[in-house]
Formats: C-alpha cells, sequence, structure tokens
C-alpha cells in the first residue's frame, strides 16, 4: 500500500539551519551508484527545490485559490491519477545527486530555477485537475479530450499545430488530453506568459480562455480531495542508482534511421590530401557537448537522444576514416546546422516518436 504523508504545509518548505552533509555526497560517481535510492534520506526542506515550491504558492495564493499541492520525493516528476500532489526527483534536493545525473543523463530535469517552475506548474496542473474531479466536467472534456484516451509509451508531435499552447518542450501538450490540460494551466498560471497576446489568433486561446474562467470559479473554494498519499516514495524504492539510469537510459535512448552517412561524406572528407588534417571523429568528439546543448535547446529533444546520433556519426567517422576538410569553425558551424536539420526533419516527418 501507498505510504500515508503528513498535511503539507508552507512551513515545510521555509528554509532551515544546514544540517551536515551526507556521506555520501563527497563519494565518486562509481561508488555512488551502487547505493539504494531508499537509503539516500532526503528531505525537501531546506533543498534547492524548496523555493520554487513557494513561489508556486504565491502565484496560487495571486489567484485566490486556496488549494495546496503537496510534494514527496521519488525517482522522478509525476503526479499519481487521483491524487492532488506532484512527486520531485530526487536530484533536485541535493546538488550532488543533481550532478550525478546531469554526468548520466546529459542534463537535469528542471535543474534551473526557470525551468523548474515551468514543471511545477505544469504538475499543479495535473494535482488541481485531481483536487477538484475538474475532468468529470463535460465542457472539459469537449474542450481537450477525455482522460480514458490510452495514455501512450511515445507520442508523435506536430510542431506547427497551434491548437497547443506551448510550455515544455518537445511540444508535451499534444501528448495526451490530461497534457494539453497540465500545460494549458501551466501557462495560465505563469504570471510573466501574456497568454492573451501570446496566443491571439491560435485555437489554443479557446482553453486559456476556458481555463481563465475555470480556475475564477474554483476561487476561494476548498478542493473535495484532500488525500496526502505519497506514491513510490523514495523510503519504498530499493534499486540502486545504478539500476535506475540503466532504465532511464535505454528508455530515451530510442533508435535513428541512419540518414546521414551521405551528408558526413559531403561535410567531411577521406580524399588522401586531407590525411594529415584531424580525424573527423576526434573533432566531433570535441565540439560534440556544445553541438548537443545548441541542437537540443533549438528542437526540443532530449539531449541524451541527439548524443546518441552523435555517438553513431562519430562511429561512422570512424569507419570511413573522414577528416576535417575546412576550417574548424566552419566545419563547426556546418555541423551544427548539418544535425539541426536533420533533427527537425526527422520530428517532422511524422515517424519521429517521443518518449513520456
Amino acid at each position: 500500500m501507498p505510504a500515508v504523508n503528513r498535511t503539507t504545509s508552507a512551513n515545510d518548505f521555509e528554509p532551515s539551519c544546514s544540517a551536515l552533509e551526507p556521506e555520501w555526497a563527497s563519494w565518486p560517481d562509481e561508488k555512488l551508484l551502487d547505493m539504494r535510492l531508499c537509503d539516500l534520506h532526503l528531505r525537501i526542506k531546506g533543498s534547492p527545490v524548496a523555493k520554487q515550491i513557494r513561489q508556486l504558492y504565491r502565484e496560487l495564493d495571486s489567484h485566490h485559490i486556496l488549494f495546496r499541492p503537496h510534494f514527496w520525493i521519488s525517482d522522478e516528476w509525476f503526479t499519481p491519477d487521483g491524487i492532488p500532489g506532484t512527486a520531485i526527483p530526487f536530484y533536485m534536493v541535493h546538488q550532488r545527486l543533481a550532478q550525478l545525473e546531469r554526468d548520466q543523463m546529459l542534463e537535469v530535469e528542471g535543474g534551473t530555477p526557470e525551468w523548474c517552475m515551468r514543471i511545477l506548474r505544469h504538475e499543479t496542473g495535473h494535482a488541481i485537475e485531481n483536487a477538484y474531479r475538474l475532468r468529470r466536467r463535460r465542457r472539459r472534456q469537449r474542450m481537450f479530450g477525455k482522460s480514458s484516451e490510452p495514455y501512450p509509451d511515445y507520442y508523435t508531435p506536430r510542431p506547427y499545430s497551434k491548437s497547443f499552447v506551448r510550455h515544455l518542450e518537445s511540444w508535451y501538450a499534444q501528448s495526451h488530453p490530461d497534457e494539453d490540460f497540465a500545460e494549458t494551466f501551466a501557462v495560465w498560471l505563469n504570471p510573466d506568459s501574456l497568454w492573451r497576446e501570446r496566443y491571439g489568433g491560435w485555437p489554443a486561446l479557446k482553453k486559456l480562455e476556458y481555463m481563465d474562467g475555470l480556475m475564477k470559479e474554483i476561487a476561494g473554494t476548498p478542493p473535495p480531495v484532500t488525500l496526502r498519499r505519497r506514491i513510490d516514495p523514495l523510503s519504498g524504492l530499493r534499486k540502486t542508482l545504478r539500476e535506475h539510469y540503466e532504465q532511464k537510459r535505454e528508455h530515451y535512448g530510442l533508435e535513428h534511421p541512419n540518414f546521414y552517412d551521405r551528408d558526413l561524406r559531403r561535410l567531411f572528407s577521406e580524399a588522401p590530401e586531407f590525411k594529415a588534417n584531424m580525424t573527423a571523429a576526434s573533432f566531433l568528439s570535441r565540439i560534440r557537448r556544445e553541438v548537443r546543448r545548441k541542437v537540443a535547446s533549438w528542437t526540443g529533444e532530449y539531449q541524451y537522444t541527439i548524443d546518441q546520433v552523435l555517438e553513431d556519426m562519430i562511429t561512422h567517422c570512424r569507419k570511413f576514416n573522414l577528416r576535417v576538410a575546412m576550417p574548424e569553425d566552419q566545419a563547426k558551424m556546418d555541423f551544427t546546422i548539418l544535425l539541426t536539420v536533420q533533427t527537425m526533419n526527422y520530428l517532422h516527418s511524422g515517424h519521429h516518436r517521443v518518449a513520456l
């Protein structure tokens, strides 16, 4: 049975005196990876994410919404069906674990204050829908679709659609009716979104206007669902960090078609006159991190997934003994454009699937 959490209050997220650092905070990655999640003994109070939770509560208060989601620590971001609260991944509450996440997955989802707030607003959209049983409403179903639609493991986005808001990366609102609702709520709640101007003329504006009216309706009203259950709390997760990341990398390491051999041969060369130049494999390895981040930012694709493509490209360059045949600055620019264009072509082809 899920553990029962005590009622969360604003005081749970107030700053506290610094406690002694846990012993594992100084361990190298290889040693830390063999530790079980349940043995980390983490808490939200006084952690980096607590400040963003306090900001979230202020934003809800500014709309006279009485509901406050409760939070607990688990292995990923999620809001369970029917629960008016949200799980926060362990790496959000300690810098050493955030660094491990970056080492293992190349980025930290929610790792900046602005990114964290985007996710918190989104998850609160799920939680408030649970708290007020909003998905039962007929107009909500007509506006967003039914929650009973099968939840996919992967989805195919339409990047140019104006029927959905754009909040989280990878056109997340398109993945399921519940995600569409949560993303629309997040845009509505964000005090800096200027949603009326930003989405003027878009079909998505009707969803935002509906959300505005819905939130005004429940303002000042206590939520009928006040469960404080915690699903998969960290204290019950006995897998090691190593096992956790093996599963996570398998999930996001999606297969990409080999669409780049010809382009690599155009950009680099195997001609004898360039045999003294730097190998393309070494060159790509050197610019890998910078290019990966840029392409992820421009396309909305996961850095880890893009890195798998880069690794495959490096392997192909090594296989054909390709070498840099132009000034390095130009080669870096051309390769970044190549990877971006090919990624966007793949996104728009209808064959791309985003992992949920």
